[in-house]
């Protein structure tokens, strides 16, 4: 037998209670123009109900040797016996057909139980979320009708490759220069896909333009590199939206410069104070030149009447290319390295920008500036961060084309022009 104080019981109890209450509250709301005593269950049917678990869960948890698991079943058998013919004959009455509330009644009793016998929090988060869903049915069903085929099966792929393919694959090299790690490979690749599939939402929620610059800004905060990929592949069907895409691209590398420099930050403040003045210089000019192309875009749009559409929420190919150029990028890195040997931070920083900022970022941060100097430290970031714009400028090019190419390489230098000017007449700190 499991003993409880009463103060405990009472409380789990008063939690049951409310989360019959929460869930009947949305049902009551829906249901308030029928009279009284037309309908099944309501406000107080749900609250009862939910109380009626916990205290069912309570005696179960009393007598859990001598077969409370077996009653408390049994109970919520019978009760759901009990409830589903009232609400046959609710539906016999009204002729219409629907599980809902049923199945929103037993949910009720099913959580007042586990208030009791489990982890009242989680009871209460899933009653918050089963209301949730309740109240919003109008949306859902909406969204379901103008729910497509291709949108249905992009959404099933991403998720085949995320949650059944990327938990089984090895997360170590496998290669002779330890540069294929397939866990983490195939991770970039399922973000290419996941930033390209949530670009395509934010264009159907908020319209193309605006849709671009969220995807873009969202994307930049996982991997600006996936960003600018994903934009290229669409305009490299769409050249006549470049404006836009590129914009897109363009605000993805906008986050890049806050990201580092909030990464910086969060292991050698002191360190992060140095490259304020050039990140803050690339980030800003990032957003002027992407506001420029986004209002260039737009006034294209209202001078031609030309409608801007994206087709295809996830191109898989072109997800899977993207990959296979991350792999050789990948291979060809490790190998000048290992050939290269410790020629310098310098050369360490121009070859890891080529893949990623991030982790050339944490290294000098966390022991470049002790072993080789906050100066030389700062600049190899700055060059990680040039080998890596100028490798994002050719991912452009080589998938989008000459459209977003050419708008992507005239952003990043202006940008890099600005890291450079702030870099050399905006002057350090003192103490850093």
């Amino acid at each position: 037998m499991y003993e409880m104080s009463t103060a405990e019981l009472i409380q789990r109890l008063s939690v049951a209670l409310a989360i019959g209450l929460l869930i009947g509250l949305e049902r009551g709301w829906r249901s308030r123009e029928e009279q009284e005593g037309e309908r099944a269950a309501g406000l107080r049917t749900h609250g009862l109900a939910a109380l009626l678990g916990g205290v069912w869960g309570a005696v179960a948890m009393q007598f859990a040797h001598d077969g409370g698991a077996i009653a408390l079943g049994l109970a919520f058998a019978l009760f759901g016996a009990v409830m589903a013919f009232f609400r046959y004959r609710e539906i016999v009455h009204n002729q219409s057909f629907g599980a809902t509330t049923l199945v929103g009644v037993l949910l009720a009793f099913a959580l007042g139980a586990f208030a009791v016998v489990g982890d009242r929090v989680a009871a209460a988060a899933a009653a918050v979320a089963a209301t949730a869903l309740l109240a919003l049915k109008a949306l859902l069903h909406g969204w379901v009708q103008r729910l497509t085929w291709v949108e249905l099966r992009s959404a099933l792929v991403l998720l085949a490759m995320s949650f059944i393919l990327l938990p089984v694959l090895p997360n170590q090299p496998i290669d002779r220069w330890g540069a294929i790690n397939p866990h983490e490979l195939w991770l970039m690749t399922v973000l290419i896909g996941v930033v390209s599939f949530a670009g395509y939402v934010a264009v159907r929620l908020v319209g193309y333009r605006r849709g671009v610059a969220v995807a873009g800004m969202a994307g930049g905060l996982a991997s600006s590199t996936v960003a600018t990929a994903a934009m290229s592949r669409l305009a490299a069907d769409q050249q006549e939206q470049a404006d836009a895409l590129a914009a897109g691209a363009i605000f993805a590398n906008t986050v890049m410069a806050p990201r580092v420099l909030a990464i910086l930050g969060l292991v050698n403040p002191e360190f992060a104070l140095r490259l304020v003045a050039p990140l803050l210089a690339v980030g800003l000019v990032y957003l002027a030149v992407g506001v420029f192309f986004m209002w260039r875009s737009a006034e294209r749009a209202t001078g031609d009447g030309s409608p801007l559409t994206v087709s295809n929420p996830l191109d898989l190919p072109a997800v899977l290319k993207f990959g296979a150029l991350l792999s050789a990028v990948m291979i060809l890195a490790k190998i000048v390295t290992k050939f290269a040997g410790s020629a310098g931070a310098y050369a360490l920083a121009l070859l890891s920008g080529i893949a990623d900022v991030d982790a050339i970022s944490l290294a000098m941060a966390s022991q470049g500036v002790t072993t080789i100097g906050a100066g030389a430290a700062a600049l190899s970031v700055l060059l990680a961060i040039l080998a890596n714009t100028i490798v994002k400028s050719g991912i452009a090019w080589a998938i989008g084309g000459w459209g977003i190419g050419w708008r992507f390489s005239l952003a990043s230098a202006l940008s890099l022009a600005a890291g450079l000017a702030a870099l050399v007449f905006i002057p350090v700190p003192p103490g850093v």
